[in-house]
């Protein structure tokens, strides 16, 4: 039985029925409470996702990611958590990383932990995806003073207060950066934890490792 009633996992989830059945399932043997944001999918993922036993609230049009995650956080915030993940809905995080994460918090270590890809050799995105998420990194850097080595990754945990304190207003990809430059202006501790992304041959097929990466860029760019 899981035994982090006290953690939420915030999955923000557009058109991924394929696979979000067994996301909660997976993430609920670890987090009892999952709450999941559909962000006016077309298919059935909300259904799906809500017969593997998550708390499912919908946008009744797609807003984008940002938004899905504010929902996702003020639900789970009302819902009365003390600690809080951000989750991806496609199968690429592990939830071993996010209870990694959640211990950090715990310890006392930092009020957010930031997920990074880079800082072992386990995740190896190919040639473009890692050019443009190492673009994105410099800018980020650059523009929010807080210096990580991964500026996109979706896996972030974050204490009660940390999460009270943000409040994300990009919808789109661009809410990455938005959330660390929050995090840096509100003088919240942070830290970076080493986690495995799991490129899979899912996402893979729906062409997300370009797709997401050239996004982010243009996002960047134009916000």
């Amino acid at each position: 039985m899981p035994d982090n009633p006290d953690a939420y996992l915030v999955i923000p989830l557009f058109n991924e029925g394929a696979v979000i059945g067994d996301v909660v399932a997976a993430a609920r043997r670890v987090f009892s409470r999952v709450v999941v944001v559909d962000d006016g999918s077309s298919d059935d993922s909300a259904a799906r996702a809500r017969s593997a036993g998550a708390f499912v609230v919908q946008h009744p049009v797609n807003l984008g990611q940002g938004a899905a995650l504010q929902t996702g956080i003020e639900v789970a915030l009302t819902l009365g958590a003390r600690y809080l993940v951000t989750f991806d809905a496609d199968g690429q995080h592990r939830v071993e990383d996010a209870l990694a994460m959640v211990e950090r918090l715990r310890a006392g270590e930092a009020d957010v932990v930031f997920g990074s890809r880079f800082l072992d050799a386990r995740t190896r995105p190919g040639l473009l995806k890692r050019l443009v998420l190492r673009l994105a990194v410099a800018y980020s850097n650059l523009s929010t003073g807080v210096r990580l080595t991964d500026t996109h990754n979706g896996l972030r945990a974050l204490t009660r207060e940390a999460a009270q304190a943000l409040r994300i207003r990009q919808n789109r990809m661009a809410h990455a950066s938005e959330i660390i430059e929050q995090v840096g202006a509100s003088g919240l501790r942070w830290v970076e934890h080493p986690v495995h992304i799991l490129y899979t041959e899912y996402s893979k097929a729906k062409g997300q490792s370009v797709l997401n990466a050239v996004n982010i860029l243009t996002e960047l760019i134009y916000k």
